[in-house]
């Protein structure tokens, strides 16, 4: 099975990856790769936010930032 290989900046760690992943995968299996509960986290790739079951494609640079809330 082909790979996809996708950049990753996690705000919460400020941090940089740079993961390889199956070719099919899709925001849910990154999220689970990377054991972040989708509830708690915002994805955006090109500056756009993307649904939890929108398709990866090769070289795609993703951000994931933590959702903050307050009481």
């Amino acid at each position: 099975m082909d790979k996809l290989k996708v950049s990753v900046f996690l705000d919460r760690d400020n941090l940089n990856k740079t993961l390889q992943l199956d070719d099919n995968s899709i925001v849910s299996d990154l999220l689970k790769e990377l054991k972040i509960n989708p509830v708690t986290v915002i994805v955006s790739r090109n500056n756009e936010l993307i649904l939890e079951d929108e398709k990866l494609k090769n070289n795609d640079e993703i951000k994931i930032l933590s959702v903050i809330s307050g009481g």
